[in-house]
């Protein structure tokens, strides 16, 4: 990857097949991610919301904190990480400036949802949206601020949920068209919608796997299966780590003991791999790449 830009390797990636992104909240998740084995990771709106501000995901982080929570996990990985830039933070003029910042950020590419602001998660209830035109104008001025031609503008549209299928797919060729680099159909209802979604239109494909939703939990070679790209799962580690410490916590308050959780604990050690520190050097060389 010598050379190499991060959002130009997310187009190496997907041109070659299709790449599972682990959702995350935070940047030691992301290393996480990283470690195992994976090729790229996304950074979830909804995890930003709810792990560092305590906030349901309804579009209350601001651009200037989406791009410095982001900015950690795509400075602390090496391989390409991908985030949630909701609706583009306001005006055609404050999307461009969103691609902009996210890209200064060393990001390899951001969604963009046609959903009216306030934003609502994509799996729920009473979505509004723009009117297409709107939104093939908020792609175009997204394409044209960037400067890094490889930076991948993914436009979302949560459509389904609002509209029906056939509208969905009109308005990804209408957002194709418009310049987007990907498609992003939000809340497909059915194995038979996402291919058939698959199967009219021509460009890189992004699929959510989100728990508890509207869409059916579809494995990874499914999906790609069906010629999706870009498979996330945004809120899983997420949810599993909630749940891990609500438990916890519920035994050290009756037990008042840590002692019997320390193997379901990562320890030290493990936490000073993960951030590539050796306490015995005389620094820390993880900044240096």
């Amino acid at each position: 990857m010598t050379g190499q830009t991060k959002a130009a390797r997310l187009r190496e990636l997907i041109a070659k097949g299709a790449i599972a992104l682990p959702g995350v909240p935070n940047a030691a998740m992301a290393r996480q991610v990283e470690r195992v084995g994976f090729d790229a990771v996304y950074v979830s709106g909804a995890g930003m919301a709810n792990a560092t501000a305590g906030v349901p995901d309804i579009g209350l982080l601001t651009l200037t904190e989406v791009a410095q929570l982001a900015g950690y996990i795509a400075r602390a990985v090496k391989f390409p990480a991908i985030v949630d830039a909701d609706t583009g933070f306001g005006s055609l003029e404050n999307a461009a400036r969103t691609i902009r910042e996210l890209e200064a950020t060393g990001l390899a590419g951001c969604h963009i949802e046609d959903q009216e602001f306030p934003k609502r998660c994509g799996h729920l209830s009473g979505k509004s949206l723009v009117d297409v035109e709107e939104m093939t104008e908020r792609i175009k001025a997204a394409v044209a601020a960037r400067r890094d031609p490889d930076f991948m503008i993914i436009a979302r549209t949560d459509a389904r949920a609002v509209e029906d299928f056939d509208q969905t797919v009109d308005r990804a060729q209408r957002y194709m068209e418009a310049g987007a680099d990907a498609i992003f159909p939000e809340a497909m209802q059915s194995a038979e919608e996402f291919r058939e979604f698959a199967s009219e239109i021509d460009l890189p494909l992004l699929a959510n796997m989100t728990e508890f939703g509207k869409s059916p939990l579809l494995s990874f070679t499914d999906l790609a299966e069906f010629g999706y790209r870009m498979v996330i799962f945004p809120q899983s580690a997420f949810r599993v780590s909630m749940k891990a410490s609500e438990e916890f916590l519920r035994a050290l308050k009756k037990s008042g003991t840590q002692k019997e959780w320390l193997d379901e604990m990562q320890t030290r050690e493990e936490l000073y791999k993960l951030l590539d520190y050796d306490p015995t050097a005389e620094k820390w060389l993880g900044l240096s790449y």
